[in-house]
């Protein structure tokens, strides 16, 4: 019993050591998105989902699937660069698609975004993306900043 009271008191004592830094750029704030791009915990910076849509608008990359693709991992490196971090640093990948038939097709832009080691991943299709997107990605990475 005591070393149950003692676990649970020093795991408590722990979680208070890294508290949460919400972080929304001024580019994101532009937007007026209801979320934080990303949220840094001790070394960690997790992502919100990204879409392909161009920088400073809620407009797709026009192309379809492809072009987005593209279009998500920019934007992903961009957020991952400004807020201390890169694609180098990115350890796990949830992917979110509109139509699963194009799985090839964003695997062959994904890929070429990790050209070393590859992240963790999962994936699976959604019936539906917000602004009518193709894919949505969302990342989770080590952080130089803390």
């Amino acid at each position: 019993m005591i070393r149950v009271l003692l676990t649970g008191l020093c795991l408590f004592a722990l979680s208070g050591l890294h508290a949460a830094e919400y972080l929304v750029s001024k580019e994101a704030l532009a937007l007026d998105l209801p979320f934080s791009e990303a949220v840094r915990v001790g070394n960690m910076l997790y992502l919100s989902g990204q879409l392909g849509l161009m920088p400073g608008t809620t407009k797709l990359a026009p192309g379809g699937i492809k072009a987005e693709a593209h279009q998500v991992m920019q934007n992903i490196r961009a957020v991952l660069e400004r807020h201390g971090s890169s694609l180098e640093e990115v350890v796990k990948c949830t992917v979110m698609m509109a139509d699963i038939s194009e799985w090839a097709a964003f695997n062959t832009a994904y890929v070429s975004y990790f050209p070393g080691a590859k992240p963790a991943r999962s994936a699976f299709a959604a019936s539906g993306i917000g602004f009518n997107a193709r894919v949505e990605v969302e990342c989770w990475a080590e952080s130089r900043q803390q």
